[in-house]
């Protein structure tokens, strides 16, 4: 389950070291480590894991067993979602390795993200596995994404490596096996001391449609 450290100010929210999964406990756990941040008076996120996968997304098999809270769960994590979108300090997505479906959903809400150059693939590929996006994925995935890096990653299904993934704008930065943290604890250093009414109000300003979009599924419940 997620863990939370610190350097310094900066809070490192580590997923987990295996498929990162979005189950019901798994997203409180995020959430309740959030409070914690926020709490604490963090100046920056780092989120990042510490297996092969950064998430692999859905928990498709809780979603299989428990069909009829599907809305519920659908709801449950486009508000993670806008969440972390929003969040009233910097934040940095660090993908020591893969990040599928969901999980680049997740990487997508932050403000930057950092891949690993030689392993890893970022990948949307709900077009392979016949599950469209809903309004409020595709809302968060176009408001982050160049039109034309939009329509390469939803609807083929790419598997985009750190060096292609950079070439795009899908990552801010990549690095070598062993560095990713520390790149993106580079990009925050920078960054720290912000206000958090004021930073919390732009991004909530910025990405006012993605944010009604990824919470009317609470609404409709």
């Amino acid at each position: 389950m997620p863990t939370l450290s610190y350097h310094d100010k900066i809070a490192v929210l580590n997923l987990g070291d295996d498929e990162n999964r979005f189950s019901p406990a798994f997203i409180e756990a995020v959430n309740a480590q959030l409070d914690t941040v926020l709490a604490d008076g963090a100046q920056g996120l780092i989120t990042t894991a510490g297996g092969k996968f950064y998430s692999n997304g859905l928990d498709l098999d809780w979603l299989g067993a428990n069909g009829d809270r599907s809305q519920w769960y659908v709801g449950e994590v486009q508000a993670l979602f806008a969440r972390v979108l929003t969040l009233p300090v910097p934040t940095v997505a660090a993908l020591p390795g893969h990040a599928f479906g969901a999980g680049s959903m997740l990487a997508i809400a932050h403000d930057y993200r950092v891949m690993r150059a030689d392993r890893g693939y970022f990948c949307f590929p709900e077009v392979d596995i016949r599950i469209p996006f809903t309004e409020g994925m595709a809302a968060l995935i176009q408001a982050k994404l160049t039109p034309k890096t939009a329509v390469a990653s939803m609807t083929t299904g790419r598997r985009f490596g750190g060096t292609d993934a950079l070439a795009v704008d899908i990552v801010d930065a990549t690095a070598a096996e062993g560095a990713i943290t520390d790149t993106a604890l580079a990009l925050l250093a920078p960054l720290g001391g912000k206000d958090p009414g004021t930073l919390g109000a732009i991004k909530n300003t910025m990405f006012a449609g993605a944010v009604t979009a990824l919470l009317a599924a609470r609404q409709s419940e």
